[in-house]
């Protein structure tokens, strides 16, 4: 197996983790392990980073174009307003749900 092979897998594999890790820290109760999660999802996160660089710098890895400053505005305008939905509890079945 190549060089560039290994880090593609294991960047797929930090990803795959990170993804892991939000649903986790989303639906945990316990401040305790909350934290605990938080920050080996933050070393996580700070690896991934890492080995993408590197990556980047092998030319292993070729970034999409960099979005524009109104892009990254417009994007974050979308987000937060999106994120301020209503949140109420499911009539059915108790659930929590977003009503948008």
């Amino acid at each position: 197996m190549q060089e560039k092979d290994m880090v593609n897998d294991v960047l797929g594999s930090l990803k795959s983790s990170l993804t892991s890790y939000g649903t986790v820290i989303g639906e945990c109760e316990d401040q305790n392990l909350r934290q605990a999660l938080q920050q080996i999802r933050n070393e996580c996160e700070h690896y991934h980073y890492q080995l993408f660089k590197v990556a980047e710098q092998k030319n292993y890895y070729k970034p999409a174009q960099k979005a524009s400053d109104h892009q990254v505005q417009q994007l974050k305008s979308e987000f937060t307003h999106g994120a301020q939905g209503n949140w109420t509890t499911g009539v059915n079945t108790g659930r929590n749900t977003w009503n948008m």
